[in-house]
């Protein structure tokens, strides 16, 4: 398969990627297990630069970082200040999480502030762009583009998916467009469907071609994702479908 680059404004940073691990598994903030952090954001990193999703050289950077905390921690006489108290050597991370946690909130206090301030006055007329941007409906609902990089890693590591062709004369090259181009048949025959579902018995390259089909798409307007309770699946459904029945 090809590289095919994908940029997605909802694609989010590594500090994001942090809080989503924290998050799903209630971790405490003040005391990350660094090692299980560390292990799982190494294993998102390596599925991000396979799939070549757009700023995956943060992510190295913060890898990095990681490594070299747990590193840290695995000293058998930790750095302490000039009194005596050991330095965790978390307490920048953490600090940095904080900050930006602050950052979002504010970020959306002033979104929701602007919003209604746009209720007080006549929005001009919308430009084709505005049009794509909220009646394609380009967004996620009820997930993040790191819930749908759980469910393709948990399709990608599953025992069901068969081997990609080996043969070097007759190897199949799997296309994002021809991808897409399924997808939308799909939806013409159903509301929604699965991807997990879909995709299970096909080949490791098809099922990431369909995976990059699926953020382009949804970065277009053509489709939105709907998000079960499962951590291992998403649907793929039609703009104008915004629940799971």
């Amino acid at each position: 398969m090809a590289t095919y680059r994908v940029e997605l404004d909802q694609f989010e940073g590594p500090l994001d990627l942090l809080l989503f691990f924290i998050r799903r598994d209630e971790l405490d903030i003040y005391d990350i297990p660094i090692s299980q952090i560390t292990h799982e954001f190494l294993s998102y990193v390596r599925l991000m630069e396979e799939i070549d999703l757009d700023g995956v050289g943060d992510f190295i950077y913060m890898a990095s970082i990681l490594i070299g905390i747990k590193a840290q921690m695995l000293l058998p006489q930790p750095e302490s200040t000039d009194d005596g108290t050991p330095i965790d050597p978390r307490r920048e991370l953490v600090e940095r999480l904080l900050e930006y946690v602050r950052y979002k909130e504010a970020a959306a206090e002033l979104e929701t502030r602007h919003d209604r301030r746009h209720e007080l006055f006549t929005r001009p007329e919308k430009t084709a762009h505005d049009a794509l941007q909220t009646d394609g409906a380009p967004r996620l609902t009820n997930a993040t583009v790191f819930r749908l990089i759980s469910s393709l890693r948990s399709l990608l590591t599953s025992e069901a998916i068969a081997e990609d062709p080996a043969h070097t004369v007759d190897r199949v090259h799997y296309s994002v467009d021809e991808a897409r181009e399924a997808i939308r048949l799909r939806l013409r025959q159903t509301e929604r469907f699965s991807f997990v579902e879909a995709l299970r018995d096909e080949p490791r390259g098809k099922i990431i071609a369909h995976f990059l089909a699926v953020l382009e798409m949804v970065r277009q307007g053509a489709i939105v994702i709907l998000e079960p309770p499962s951590r291992t699946k998403f649907f793929v459904a039609r703009p104008d479908t915004d629940h799971l029945s």
